[in-house]
């Protein structure tokens, strides 16, 4: 499985990270530091024989698309395992995840995820992942005393394999 997603600046990456180290920290859960997970939020999740022809993708969509900010308002949940934070889907994440999309369903053999679809997705920005039950509430309370809304800028977009997380390409975006 390969993601597509958006990296931050290097100021929304501290405060992301720094939710990351001390939900890990208090709950003992250190699936995110293990795994060498960076702040992230990904767009696309795909299926695909030849790992060339998203690269390619990538390189086209340097070109294509800018920087931007979203606003992260909020904590929430995928339940029963996931804590993560919340952005708002502004005109601009809409815009970048239908460019990619139009982009990506043109190769051959590959398989999106259905649940990273233009108007059918939900843009999250995990904390904590394969929390227990008591992890969960740990973590929350972590992020009662830590989260504070803040505007993001969207600084980079790259492409990835999961578990373990292996960056593949990341490139800038334009100004």
């Amino acid at each position: 499985m390969y993601l597509i997603s958006v990296y931050f600046d290097d100021k929304s990456n501290k405060i992301i990270s720094n939710y990351i180290n001390k939900i890990a920290q208090k709950t003992g859960n250190t699936f995110m530091t293990d795994n060498h997970v960076p702040p992230h939020l990904t767009i696309m999740s795909v299926e695909a024989r030849e790992e060339k022809k998203l690269t390619e993708v990538m390189e086209q969509l340097e070109r294509s698309l800018t920087k931007g900010q979203i606003q992260l308002v909020s904590v929430g949940v995928l339940l029963p395992y996931v804590l993560y934070a919340a952005p708002v889907l502004n005109l601009y994440l809409e815009d970048m995840i239908e460019q990619v999309h139009d982009m990506v369903k043109h190769i051959p053999e590959v398989r999106m995820s259905r649940y990273y679809q233009p108007m059918q997705w939900l843009p999250h920005i995990t904390l904590g992942k394969k929390l227990s039950k008591e992890q969960m509430q740990e973590a929350f309370s972590v992020m009662q005393e830590l989260f504070a809304p803040m505007e993001v800028t969207v600084a980079e977009i790259g492409l990835a394999k999961t578990n373990p997380h292996q960056d593949l390409i990341r490139v800038e975006l334009n100004d």
